[in-house]
């Protein structure tokens, strides 16, 4: 087994565990204790560093904050870091911080991230499987999902993705054009008198701007003519006027410039300045002749505007909205009026998506049908390892209904067993038991772990319905499961826990009037005592805790020997 693991779990302040750190190893690592010591709270707590919901119960009562810390070794997520433009790191560490108020912070090897960024990461590096997970195996919609899984059909299932959309393009096209005469008479007549309204209009872009600011200047034209009529009669038309006074003032400075040269640029700056003002006079006078308002201008000027303000409202949109709302109308109406060429073009067009969708589904369906056939195979070789040895399991394909196909493709897929020999195969949520439920999802976890990239797997209480021989053939799978992925396993079981390569040890106790979990790395001895407690309870005697030693050596033993058959 390779070294994609985690390595290392801080806890601190979640639920009943005030502090803890745990070091686990490369394959099977087991956690036991008593119920209600809080090993499903380690779960909530790995769950939240994935990204998980939290709530503020979660936070140990009185604490400032929980603090989950995971370190991961031996996983390769560098196109993570690119996908969300961060610089890769070289130690992968997920923090989550969560306060009181459920609130939470949380940061990739020191680096903020939101929550949904961090869960994105979480699933390439861990799966979590609780003890209710069989029962997923009771919604056959989700069957399909598993056998997709199995088969590796990714490009099959882009290309017939790709396929069914065109289709269901065409087909909404085709019913919104395809309506009963009455109702398209009434939209035809609807779209022509809104295009007629809109054309009459004769919107102009920026004509409601230019409007609004030739209105403000009527409204101020009394003020604004008396400035101009002032300005213009101090310039030009007053007995003592600004223009005559610096044509004046011009002869006087050029004659004296002929006596003394130096004034030369002061007459020419007197001329300029002649000419500046002579250049404002005609400004003024031009724009003194355009105020000449007239009553009527000004009432279509207001009639203008409350057109446009109207069509605006009917239509719900700005000036700048109308011309298009127009082509729209336009358009619409051009297809209605061939609508029965568009939509006779459409029905061909869709005729011929609809053979593309059929033809992609095709292929999809043999690639599950020819993967169906090894899950079947590879999930019944595995159940009959789990003590059921007349196991029939089939992964059956029927076609669908309706239309032949859905966005998932032409089949119906639903995995059906038999636990008992000469039995007809039957769907597993009518004749499965939860302890073949827990069984079932145990064989499919063996056998997606053969390809899958994520590197740890978490069992929470699966082992729920199975005991005795059973129980030690679960246990000897998930001990040969960790020979590929890093397992982390909660279990009652014994057969289950003298598998381990690591076990661990969930104890609560009260201090002080406070709750407190600990967790302890046990050794060889305390394992034996372990096992010992799990068989009989708190009745441990040296008969009990002879047969727990002679149970860790039968596990050591079964492990070297198929160390030495790899």
């Amino acid at each position: 087994m390779g070294c994609n693991m985690l390595t290392d779990l801080h806890i601190e302040n979640i639920a009943v565990i005030e502090r803890t750190e745990l070091t686990f190893g490369a394959g099977f690592n087991v956690l036991t204790g008593e119920t209600g010591a809080g090993k499903s709270i380690l779960i909530d707590a790995i769950g939240a560093v994935l990204g998980g919901r939290v709530s503020r119960e979660l936070v140990r009562s009185g604490a400032e904050k929980a603090v989950v810390r995971a370190v991961f070794t031996g996983v390769d997520v560098s196109d993570w870091f690119s996908e969300n433009d961060l610089e890769p790191a070289e130690e992968l560490i997920l923090q989550r911080r969560v306060s009181p108020d459920g609130k939470s912070a949380c940061r990739v090897s020191g680096i903020p991230v939101t929550v949904q960024q961090l869960h994105a990461l979480g699933t390439r590096l861990l799966d979590i499987h609780g003890q209710n997970d069989g029962r997923t195996l009771l919604d056959e919609a989700r069957h399909q999902d598993y056998l997709d899984r199995f088969a590796d059909i990714p490009e099959e299932k882009a290309a017939y993705a790709a396929a069914y959309d065109r289709w269901r393009k065409l087909r909404q096209e085709m019913e919104r054009l395809h309506m009963d005469e009455l109702e398209k008479e009434r939209l035809t007549e609807q779209l022509r008198t809104e295009a007629e309204e809109l054309e009459r209009a004769k919107i102009r872009p920026g004509e409601e701007e230019e409007l609004l600011a030739r209105r403000e200047r009527m409204h101020n034209a009394e003020k604004l003519t008396g400035a101009l009529e002032g300005a213009y009669q101090a310039l030009y038309e007053a007995d003592q006027n600004a223009i005559g006074l610096s044509t004046d003032a011009e002869g006087f400075v050029n004659a004296a410039a002929v006596l003394a040269p130096e004034l030369r640029p002061a007459a020419e700056g007197v001329a300029q300045a002649r000419f500046l003002l002579e250049d404002a006079a005609e400004r003024i006078n031009d724009l003194r002749a355009a105020l000449d308002f007239s009553e009527a201008e000004y009432d279509a000027l207001e009639a203008r505007l409350s057109l446009l303000r109207r069509l605006e409202r009917k239509y719900g949109t700005d000036e700048a909205g109308l011309p298009e709302l127009l082509d729209d109308r336009r358009q619409r109406l051009a297809e209605l009026e061939s609508s029965a060429d568009l939509l006779a073009q459409l029905e061909k067009d869709a005729e011929k998506a609809r053979r593309a969708v059929l033809a992609a589904g095709s292929l999809l369906t043999a690639r599950r049908t020819e993967a169906a056939e090894r899950l079947a195979q590879r999930v019944q070789e595995e159940l009959k390892y789990l003590n059921m040895p007349s196991v029939t399991f089939v992964a059956e394909l029927s076609a669908k209904g309706g239309e032949g196909f859905d966005r998932t493709g032409c089949d119906e897929v639903r995995f059906l067993m038999s636990a008992n020999a000469g039995e007809k195969p039957g769907r597993i949520s009518r004749i499965a038991s939860g302890g073949e439920l827990s069984r079932v999802m145990l064989a499919l976890k063996s056998v997606f772990a053969e390809r899958d990239a994520v590197g740890t797997l978490i069992f929470d209480e699966i082992d729920t319905g199975v005991s005795g021989v059973t129980a030690q053939r679960v246990g000897e799978k998930m001990g040969e499961l960790s020979r590929r992925r890093q397992l982390i396993c909660i279990t009652h079981l014994p057969q289950i826990a003298a598998m381990a390569d690591e076990q661990f040890f969930i104890q609560k106790a009260e201090s002080a009037g406070k709750t407190y979990t600990t967790v302890t790395r046990l050794d060889r001895d305390g394992r034996v005592r372990e096992l010992a407690r799990l068989h009989g309870g708190d009745a441990v005697t040296d008969t009990t805790l002879k047969s727990a030693a002679e149970q860790l050596d039968a596990a050591e033993a079964f492990k070297r020997k198929k160390e030495g058959e790899a």
